[in-house]
């Protein structure tokens, strides 16, 4: 399992962040407060503001933040992998590990979104929507079948099924009898498996 930081080890800012996703997963964005934040950190509600400027660019900052990071994490593993095949399991390997160790960023990304600013949100939209292009790309570069311009929607449909298959992590890992490490194995298999099944559908 990767060496994850205990929270009291991690630079102010990051904590709150890290709180804050907590919270905010466990009961929703609304049903948390400043000053509950504050004390899960060791420090005043007030005391917030001099990182954040509220719990609403908290909230900005944890889903505009993972957005960036996928997309640019995404983009290196595909870019530095030897092969469009390897660059999908590349992309699936750091999806995987996304799904099972940022569980409550996921949650907050499918939960949250909508209490975000219009400007913000529009933000995460397409930072999101050029992580679905970049994986739509790779899948029908390592898979020829999809590569033609009628299987693009077949493509495209498989990475939004495969997105949904990994991002359901946090609402069944807890319940498997796998440790970390075959869970990740399983999805990572699941996965290839589903792309594969679309590209044999259109062969």
């Amino acid at each position: 399992m990767p060496n994850v930081p205990a929270a009291s080890a991690l630079p102010r800012r990051d904590q709150i962040r890290k709180e804050a996703a907590r919270l905010f997963a466990a009961r929703g964005f609304l049903g948390v407060g400043v000053d509950e934040i504050g004390k899960a950190v060791g420090i005043s509600g007030p005391g917030l503001y001099r990182h954040f400027a509220g719990k609403d660019a908290m909230l900005a900052d944890l889903l505009i933040g993972i957005s960036e990071r996928l997309l640019e994490e995404g983009r290196r593993r595909a870019g530095e992998a030897e092969g469009p095949g390897a660059a999908l399991d590349a992309l699936i390997g750091g999806h995987v590990d996304f799904a099972l160790d940022d569980r409550d960023l996921i949650i907050l990304h499918d939960r949250e979104l909508l209490h975000l600013k219009e400007e913000d949100r529009r933000r995460v939209r397409r930072l999101q929507r050029g992580y679905v292009e970049l994986w739509v790309e790779v899948v029908r570069q390592a898979f020829p079948a999809l590569a033609d311009a009628d299987a693009e929607p077949v493509a495209r449909t498989s990475v939004h099924a495969v997105f949904g298959l990994l991002n359901s992590t946090p609402h069944s890992a807890d319940r498997s009898p796998l440790p970390r490490d075959g869970m990740a194995a399983l999805l990572h298999t699941l996965a290839q498996g589903a792309f594969a099944a679309a590209a044999a559908r259109v062969a």
